[in-house]
């Protein structure tokens, strides 16, 4: 069929045609946004999900609703190595900057642009290519301490008060939670517990692999209480089915029941597959239906593009020793996997192997499932460390 009409987006971030099976988290970030405003306690998330599973999406999908509903929205991601001051300061200006121009939100705004200032000399963050070491506070007292727990929050308060008066909220999404530092990511916890304890109007949605639960936890006992995890995983065969059928259905062609089925089977209902799959599908079907034989016959096509891509990108990231670890893990078969089996197969002991194991897992590439329990973050990567040692 036409490629140029191919309505499939299998992209990394990029919205599918048609967003299905996770109507519950949209609406319950709906909601968290509309309490906040209207100045009720408002629960912030941590989407949880291995890659590959649509997080990044959601977080884009659930800015638009937020924007829609009169929030202000910043989005960032967190990579590895940055610190979580760097990251939000253009964000918090922005956004201080932008309620600075409502006149019953002046006064805080204006004492939060102070505050930056201070903030921004405290961590040595440049703006406009100048140091604000030399500076005299701003603000005097006001987020200068150089203790992100400390500063943060103090930050977080005024752009709060700011947007309680203006009659808004601020939402702060944040990708890739899971790199930020034990220090950072605590900061960001205590800002938003001082915010949920003041009902002010600031909303975090966060998202990352499932072991940003664990982190939180072990930096804040009660982070536990201050965010939702909703996990985001592989669609089921109904919401599956609706992600393929209906973008077909609305460029006027169609797709066979037997070929939605083999689909689901082929991918497991993971997203991103899921897009390649029919997008390779719909490029080789001659059309107007995609049959199974389509899909069948698009599989292996599917499959050298994912690892050329998708998994071949994040294994070249690992040393020779973390590749022989991720090898070994593979060949036990299908995860979750137990430590101590690893390293017996490597004939190493599993203390020798910690730092290996630390590495990984600080790579993104590993995570640890329960206690003594390690699993890939990706999904299906076994099978493509498997193909590759075969070949």
């Amino acid at each position: 069929m036409d490629p140029f009409a191919n309505p499939f987006a299998p992209g990394a971030g990029s919205r599918p045609p048609e967003l299905a099976g996770r109507d519950d988290i949209l609406e319950r970030a709906r909601i968290s946004c509309g309490r906040a405003i209207q100045g009720r306690s408002a629960r912030s998330m941590m989407l949880l999900g291995l890659r590959g599973t649509g997080k990044t999406v959601l977080l884009s999908e659930i800015g638009r609703i937020a924007e829609a509903d009169g929030l202000l929205v910043s989005k960032v991601e967190a990579p590895e190595g940055q610190s979580l001051a760097k990251l939000l300061f253009p964000e918090m200006r922005k956004v201080s900057r932008s309620l600075s121009g409502v006149e019953a939100a002046k006064h805080f705004a204006s004492r939060a642009l102070g505050g930056l200032q201070n903030f921004a000399a405290a961590f040595n963050i440049e703006v406009g290519g100048v140091g604000m070491g030399v500076n005299p506070a701003a603000e005097p007292g006001l987020a200068e301490s150089g203790d992100i727990q400390h500063d943060l929050p103090d930050l977080f308060g005024q752009i709060g008060r700011a947007a309680k008066a203006a009659g808004k909220g601020w939402l702060l999404l944040i990708d890739e939670v899971q790199y930020l530092s034990e220090a950072d990511l605590s900061g960001l916890i205590v800002a938003l517990h001082r915010m949920s304890q003041d009902s002010l109007p600031v909303v975090f949605v966060g998202a990352g692999l499932p072991q940003v639960a664990r982190l939180a936890g072990d930096a804040k006992s009660y982070a536990e209480r201050l965010f939702i995890y909703p996990p985001v995983g592989p669609l089921d065969e109904a919401a599956a089915s609706k992600a393929i059928k209906k973008p077909i259905t609305d460029e006027e062609a169609d797709i066979s029941a037997a070929g939605l089925a083999k689909i689901y089977a082929l991918t497991q209902g993971y997203p991103f597959f899921l897009q390649e799959l029919a997008s390779f599908s719909w490029n080789n079907a001659e059309g107007p239906q995609i049959s199974e034989e389509d899909i069948a016959a698009s599989y292996d096509e599917t499959v050298r593009s994912l690892d050329d891509g998708f998994f071949r990108v994040r294994l070249d990231r690992l040393t020779k020793a973390e590749l022989q670890f991720v090898n070994c893990m593979a060949s036990l078969g299908d995860g979750p996997y137990q430590f101590s089996d690893v390293a017996r197969t490597m004939h190493k002991e599993a203390k020798s192997l910690g730092p290996a194991r630390a590495s990984i897992i600080g790579k993104g590439m590993i995570y640890s499932t329960d206690h003594g329990y390690l699993d890939f973050t990706v999904p299906l990567f076994a099978d493509f460390v498997r193909r590759q040692n075969a070949e």
